[in-house]
């Protein structure tokens, strides 16, 4: 499938077994209800899907199963998100043959490199696959940033295409489009400063908290390409305060228990990850409560 750059992509979960086995068939349903939400691509194996903590073959399962319960509906991105550049050369080709329609990279992990190691895993990664590729930069979590030194340097390969900014400055979405023009659709990637970016130029949002309250991100979005700023920030303020909790560093957690609150999925995760307790798992059911009952989605269907 052709990947169209634009709209909702959310950071889907991966689902575990009370044993912490991989339960292929909750994380099927997760994707499922997301599609059938009315999202637009699905982001699959990323920070939220635990990329790092699933073995070799599970992630492979993860994303074959994903093709599979997909059917061709949207666009299926799985993200490459490895130790080291042979590993993630040899995950984008896997990827590929399973199925995937893109690929969303990150810097090699654990290992912080200078530029241009930046650049030569990128090239090696986009040179090993004809998918067309969406990078990743977030530099308050991985402690590099994808600069306009490295575009420029990928510039020359057609299928790196598009760019997930998390960086947590807004001035980043005007400072690329500025430089680059269209030669990458850049995407949102940091929740709460998604509808910034949609304002300043992004064509889409990857999304965390999407896979907790999807039809609102839909609609927001919706709202912000039809340039109804009014019922945009209307559904922004509503869902402000749990976007934030997209650039805390248990955003995992956080959005898998909004999803078990929500009935869309479990609260499991693996260690070093672990569920959340005391007074941090209060704080957050109550903010998903409080959403729930307040979500403009259920207020707009009553009038």
């Amino acid at each position: 499938m052709a990947v169209s750059w634009r709209g909702v992509f959310p950071a889907a979960t991966t689902q575990f077994a009370p044993d912490l086995s991989v339960d292929i068939d909750a994380t099927q349903r997760g994707y499922d209800a997301l599609i059938r939400d009315g999202v637009d691509g699905l982001i699959v194996l990323g920070t939220c899907g635990e990329n790092n903590s699933l073995e070799a073959d599970e992630k492979r399962a993860v994303l074959k199963a994903a093709v599979e319960v997909n059917a061709g509906r949207v666009p299926v991105i799985t993200g490459v998100s490895e130790l080291d550049t042979r590993r993630a050369v040899a995950y984008a080709r896997d990827a590929e043959r399973a199925g995937a329609d893109g690929l969303m990279v990150l810097p090699a992990m654990v290992y912080v490199p200078k530029t241009e190691e930046l650049i030569a895993h990128f090239r090696m990664v986009a040179e090993a696959t004809s998918l067309p590729i969406l990078l990743y930069n977030n530099p308050p979590a991985y402690r590099v940033s994808i600069g306009r030194e490295v575009l420029e340097a990928l510039a020359d390969l057609p299928n790196v295409v598009a760019i997930k900014e998390s960086a947590p400055d807004s001035r980043r979405f005007t400072d690329l489009i500025n430089a680059f023009g269209d030669r990458y659709d850049v995407f949102a990637g940091l929740d709460d400063v998604a509808l910034e970016g949609l304002m300043l130029g992004a064509k889409g949002w990857v999304s965390g908290l999407t896979s907790a309250f999807p039809q609102e991100s839909v609609r927001l979005v919706a709202a912000a390409a039809r340039g109804d700023w009014t019922t945009a920030r209307a559904i922004y303020r509503w869902f402000m305060p749990l976007l934030h909790l997209d650039a805390e560093h248990d955003l995992v957690q956080t959005i898998k228990l909004a999803e078990q609150i929500m009935g869309r999925g479990s609260e499991r995760v693996r260690m070093p990850r672990m569920v959340l307790s005391g007074a941090r798992r209060a704080e957050i059911i109550a903010m998903v409560e409080k959403a729930a009952a307040t979500r403009p989605s259920l207020a707009a269907a009553a009038e």
